[in-house]
C-alpha cells in the first residue's frame, strides 16, 4: 500500500481578479476552493490513476472537515489525525498581471498528536511506500521527517521524499527509495548555478552519493532527469502543450512515477508515466486525469 503524509494541508481559495489594485475594491472573475498539501496532490493523482492509497496527516476544525471531504470525494482512503484545538489552515492564492500567495499558519500539533501519528504509522511493513513531501509546520520538531523514516527503518519501508534544502538532505541517510528536486532546488542545496545538464547530473549524483537511491529532477518545460539506482542517467522532453497551472505538476510526477514503477518495476517506463503525469497536470486546471495521462503517454 502506498502512504502519503501531509503534516499541514490547507484549503486553498484560488481567485482571478482583472488586474488587482491595493487599497480598492477588486471584484473577482473567477473562484474556487480546493483540498491542498503535496501528499494530499499524490494521493488525488494516483486514484485517479486506479492507484489505491493512505492519505495521512493533520487536520482541524471546519476546514479540516471540508479537507477531508474533499479527498474522500476521489475516492482516496483518509487516515488523518483531528486535532483538538485550531483550524486547518487557509491559502490564498491570488491570479491577476501576476500571481500572489498568502499562506496561513495551520494548527498547532502537539507532543500527543504526534505520537498518535507514530502509532498509525508504525503497521507498515516492507509491503508499503511512504511518501513524505512538503515543508513542515512551525509546531513540530524540524527534524521530523528524519525521526519518521528513523522510526520504520526496520520495517523495509521504501521511503520517497519530496522536500527543500535541510529537510531532504537531512534524511538522505536512510536511503530514500525515490527523491525529487526541481533544478532550483538543486541548486539551492549546494549553493550553486547549474548551467548545463552535466551541472545537474554532476549534483543530483551527489544526492546520491549521500544515499538516495533514484534521484529525479523536474525541470519544467526542459524535461526531467533520471538518476537511476542502477544505470546511467536519462533524460526526456516533456510533451507540448499549454502551461494552465503549475501548482501540483511536481506531486503529480511523483505519483505517475510510483504508478508506473508499480506495474513491472520497469525504472524508465516509470519516468515515462511521471513526465506524462506532471504534464498533465501543469496543462489542465485541475490534478491529471488517467484519460489525459495515458493520451500524452502516447507522445513521450
Amino acid at each position: 500500500m502506498i502512504n502519503t503524509i501531509t503534516l499541514n494541508p490547507s484549503l486553498d481559495y484560488i481567485v482571478k481578479v482583472d488586474s488587482f489594485k491595493v487599497d480598492f475594491l477588486n471584484r473577482i472573475e473567477e473562484e474556487r476552493i480546493c483540498a491542498g498539501g503535496k501528499g494530499i496532490n499524490v494521493s488525488i493523482v494516483l486514484k485517479n490513476l486506479g492507484v489505491e492509497n493512505t492519505a495521512l496527516g493533520y487536520v482541524a476544525g471546519f476546514t479540516g472537515d471540508e479537507i477531508l471531504r474533499q479527498i474522500e470525494s476521489y475516492g482516496v482512503n483518509c487516515d488523518f489525525v483531528k486535532l483538538k484545538k485550531g483550524f486547518s489552515r487557509i491559502n490564498v492564492k491570488l491570479k491577476s498581471d501576476g500571481e500572489t500567495e498568502i499562506n496561513g499558519a495551520g494548527p498547532e500539533i502537539t507532543e500527543e498528536d504526534l505520537k498518535i501519528l507514530y502509532d498509525k504509522l508504525s503497521y507498515l511493513t516492507k509491503d508499503d511506500y511512504l511518501i513524505l513531501s512538503g515543508s513542515i509546520p512551525g509546531s513540530v520538531p524540524d527534524n521530523i521527517y528524519e525521526n519518521i523514516m528513523n522510526s520504520l527503518l526496520d520495517t523495509g519501508v521504501e521511503f520517497i521524499v519530496d522536500a527543500t534544502r535541510d529537510l531532504l538532505l537531512k534524511v538522505l541517510k536512510y536511503k530514500p527509495f525515490l527523491i525529487k528536486p526541481n533544478h532550483h532546488e538543486l541548486a539551492e542545496m549546494f549553493n550553486v548555478e547549474l548551467k548545463n545538464d552535466e551541472d545537474i547530473i554532476e549534483y543530483g549524483k551527489k544526492l546520491q552519493e549521500m544515499g538516495a537511491k533514484n534521484v529525479l529532477i523536474s525541470m519544467a518545460g526542459d524535461g526531467a532527469i533520471l538518476l537511476p539506482e542502477n544505470g546511467e542517467a536519462i533524460k526526456r522532453e516533456v510533451p507540448k502543450g499549454v502551461l494552465k497551472n503549475s501548482v501540483g505538476a511536481g506531486d503529480s510526477m511523483v505519483a505517475g512515477f510510483l504508478c508506473g514503477y508499480l506495474k513491472n518495476k520497469d525504472i524508465d517506463e516509470a519516468f515515462k508515466m511521471g513526465i506524462a503525469t506532471g504534464s498533465a497536470s501543469a496543462f489542465s486546471e485541475d490534478l491529471a486525469t488517467e484519460e489525459e495521462v495515458y493520451n500524452l503517454l502516447k507522445k513521450i
